[in-house]
């Protein structure tokens, strides 16, 4: 009885587990995966630079009248022109010195002169910066809206739309978008200092 048992062992074979569906399963797997798993993507702010001077040739000067400094320091205090503000007043600011056209000795003396520097310090939060920079932009925004309504369009927007391929904007070339992002400065405190594109 031994030897019948011995045989039959010997005549078993191996089982075998049946993987022809295993590469398709796999493949569903990832592909599910992949369509259900969300991907951190890298934001940033989105600005057109100018394009790089050639060596010789040095950045235009910018006279003092025509720069409006603001500053946001590592405590979150705004400083326009070295003085005392709030992100509200950044606003009326920009307007006054955009739209001064020479009346103010203190502001532009005309739209296309008109440049605004922001500034931080190292420390200061980016959150603050990024407000700051909003602030500007929609005064900006606020600006062009306000020719194209003079204009008799709804918006800026509308405006840029009723535009051709071959018609320049001629909001935004009597008004450029003239924005300088200063280096940061490695002061913790609050000082204005002056700004280099």
């Amino acid at each position: 009885m031994a030897s019948l048992l011995d045989k039959r062992d010997d005549e078993r074979e191996e089982g075998e587990i049946n993987t022809a569906g295993l590469a398709d399963i796999s493949f569903l797997l990832l592909i599910f995966f992949l369509i259900t798993t969300t991907f951190d993507t890298d934001t940033g702010i989105g600005m057109t630079l100018p394009p790089p001077l050639p060596e010789e040739q040095q950045p235009p000067p910018v006279k003092d009248r025509n720069m409006l400094k603001v500053l946001v320091n590592a405590r979150g205090q705004v400083l326009i022109e070295e003085e005392a503000s709030s992100m509200e007043d950044i606003s009326r600011e920009v307007k006054t010195h955009v739209l001064n056209r020479g009346k103010n000795p203190e502001y532009s003396q005309t739209p296309d002169d008109a440049l605004v520097s922001i500034k931080t310090d190292r420390s200061t939060s980016y959150k603050m910066y990024i407000n700051a920079l909003d602030e500007v932009k929609a005064t900006y925004n606020e600006i062009y809206n306000k020719h194209a309504k003079e204009q008799g369009f709804e918006s800026y927007e509308a405006y840029k739309e009723s535009l051709g391929p071959d018609e320049d904007d001629m909001i935004r070339e009597k008004i450029p978008l003239n924005i300088s992002i200063a280096e940061p400065s490695s002061r913790g405190g609050g000082g204005g200092g002056s700004s280099s594109s």
